[in-house]
């Protein structure tokens, strides 16, 4: 796909958190995964900004009538539970946003003033974000390119999302408030492919700092994206890198399909879209269909909506755009023409509701079986959806799904959505703190990947994924001890990529024990080949490479009790075994044999010492 020719402008909104404690207390900044802290309940309303406007994203959310549960934990205080006011700002999170701006060689601001931004969605107890403006005009480098950097913020994060039930949503606590700096950059992104590079280039950047959390969630990218004759669509909360190009594809193609949809409704004469709704629960009296059936049981009626036009538009286009927004109204799902008869819903029955509704033969319609108040509500929110898809692409927010694709969210907000925190004092930013930053500034990402190849003669490959995963500090370390820098650099990347992907904590092994298995390695206790399986265990079993051994002498004591030096050949069939037989035997069996040794000596020391 030619995505110049299709003027595809992406910008990023990075958002990371910092390695530091919470943004307006002093709480730290962890989560927790085990249940059991107190529960609160509230619920949001939209208000006014200081302009006297109210966000068409609050207003919108305020549609769905939530109430909002509230999970504490250990680390969270009065301040994320709204009963206090935030204490003052972290002064370190102010600071390493300060040095991310430096690095992005940005304006800083002379004064730190922060906002209160209008969220109701529950994702704040307090429905609003707490947000300031650091620096201005920056810019990265990346693959000689350079992608302008707008605006550098320092906000607070939101709580955690568990789960959600009927009317409910249940949020954890822990993660509101951890800082994180945002970063926005310009439109200047051309491909999907540009778009994932450009992000790995930013995480590099931010990893380079030492000071910014690791870990799935820690960094999401909100992906502003838009092609000729479409509009720009935020796709917020992207965690995964690898699927960065792959939301850029899809949403490309999504609105590819709605300009299309609206050159053949325009082809078709279709300026407007009626409102009027008509109650069809008649035609179902003897339904068989289980889902409108058990609606009209509990009292329930079956509204019919009639789109003059749309025949043959809803099935896999505009059929889920229509249903995302009719969610905003409670309901679970919708009925379209184009997809029956199904569900139980009979062919004479479709015929019944066209006749009923007047529906032609490029009629579509909608069907929503429902409390009447519901239901007409959620024709209502269709309604919009339904005449903006004559106009093309409307602007909005959009939730990632693991497929990447994307689903609608809500209306993209805007300016009316923001007001001052009366409760933070400003902060002056003062040129002596600025140089005593300016002075301990990181080495950048570039220039570390070409030191990395030029001390340890690795391919430049591999010195830029070891920035852009963060591992080279690690690298360095280990290279340094022991040598083998290839090696290294094979078992930080791939190794450790092959291990994660079985789901195993290879990140949770401790530095120490890494140590330990180079040193090993170097001492010629085992060959290279055993490093990925005693890698498996150490991080199966959280154990030391020599503990691996050791296990298997744990496990064996009645046999060595019994058979003395007699039990090693048993024993290194098992040791073998565990590292299912990729270790060097010799090697192997020396370490065995050694280890074998020093304990039949203990035991022999103690026999004598009880006599």
């Amino acid at each position: 796909m030619d995505y110049r020719a299709l003027g595809l402008k992406v910008g990023l909104e990075i958002h990371q958190q910092l390695a530091t404690h919470k943004l307006f207390c002093e709480d730290a900044s962890t989560l927790v995964d085990a249940p059991g802290g107190l529960r609160f309940r509230r619920r949001l309303r939209p208000t006014q900004s200081e302009l006297g406007e109210v966000d068409a994203a609050a207003i919108e959310e305020a549609k769905r009538r939530l109430t909002f549960v509230y999970e504490t934990t250990p680390n969270v205080c009065l301040v994320e539970a709204d009963e206090e006011p935030p204490h003052p700002p972290n002064p370190e999170a102010l600071d390493i946003a300060l040095e991310i701006a430096l690095l992005l060689d940005a304006k800083p601001v002379s004064e730190v003033d922060f906002m209160r931004k209008i969220v109701i969605d529950g994702s704040n107890t307090s429905g609003f974000q707490r947000s300031a403006l650091i620096a201005l005009d920056g810019h990265l480098e990346t693959n000689g390119k350079r992608i302008g950097v707008p605006t550098i913020l320092l906000e607070e994060d939101a709580a955690r999302k568990l789960g959600e039930a009927e009317g409910e949503v249940v949020y954890r606590l822990d993660r509101l408030g951890i800082p994180l700096v945002e970063i926005a950059t310009t439109p200047d992104i051309k491909t999907p492919e540009e778009a994932r590079e450009v992000a790995l280039a930013f995480g590099s950047l931010l990893r380079a700092t030492r000071k910014v959390l690791r870990g799935i969630g820690t960094i999401r990218e909100d992906l502003n994206v838009s092609i000729e004759g479409g509009a720009r669509i935020e796709i917020k909360g992207v965690q995964e890198l690898r699927l960065i190009a792959t939301f850029v594809e899809k949403e490309v193609e999504r609105q590819r399909m709605l300009l299309e949809v609206a050159a053949e409704l325009k082809r078709r004469a279709v300026r407007s879209v009626p409102a009027a709704v008509q109650d069809v629960s008649a035609v179902f009296r003897e339904t068989q269909s289980k889902v409108v059936a058990s609606a009209l049981a509990r009292g329930g009626v079956v509204l019919g909506w009639s789109l003059p036009g749309f025949a043959g538009l809803l099935k896999a286009r505009l059929g889920p755009e229509l249903a995302a927004h009719a969610r905003v109204a409670g309901v679970a799902g919708i009925f379209h023409s184009d997809e029956l008869p199904a569900y139980g819903i009979t062919a004479p029955e479709v015929d019944a509701v066209r006749k009923a509704l007047g529906a032609g033969p490029q009629g579509a319609f909608i069907l929503v079986a429902e409390q009447r108040p519901k239901a007409q509500a959620a024709i209502e929110e269709m309604v919009p959806r339904a005449e903006a898809a004559i106009r093309g692409v409307p602007p909005e927010t959009r939730e990632p799904r693991p497929d990447g694709t994307s689903v609608y969210s809500r209306p993209l907000p805007g300016k009316a959505r923001m007001y001052p925190e009366t409760d933070v004092p400003p902060i002056r930013v003062t040129q002596e703190r600025l140089e005593r930053i300016r002075e301990h500034l990181p080495e950048r990402p570039d220039i570390t990947v070409s030191r990395l190849v030029r001390e340890y003669a690795i391919h430049e490959q591999q010195a830029r994924q070891l920035v852009q995963e963060g591992t080279d500090e690690l690298f360095e370390l280990i290279a340094r001890e022991f040598g083998e820098p290839r090696l290294v650099g094979t078992v930080l990347l791939y190794n450790f990529g092959e291990l994660r992907r079985e789901s195993l904590d290879v990140d949770g092994i401790q530095i120490d024990r890494l140590r330990e298995l180079f040193s090993l390695l170097k001492a010629g206790r085992f060959a290279k080949e055993a490093v990925p399986e005693l890698l498996r265990e150490m991080a199966r079993r959280g154990t030391r490479a020599t503990e691996i051994v050791d296990a298997v002498l744990d496990e064996s004591k009645d046999a060595i009790e019994a058979r003395g030096e007699t039990a090693e050949k048993g024993l290194m069939g098992k040791v073998m075994e565990r590292v299912r037989g990729r270790a060097d035997g010799k090697l192997v069996s020396e370490v065995l044999h050694e280890r074998l040794a020093a304990r039949l000596r203990r035991r022999k020391k103690e026999k004598k010492g009880k006599r």
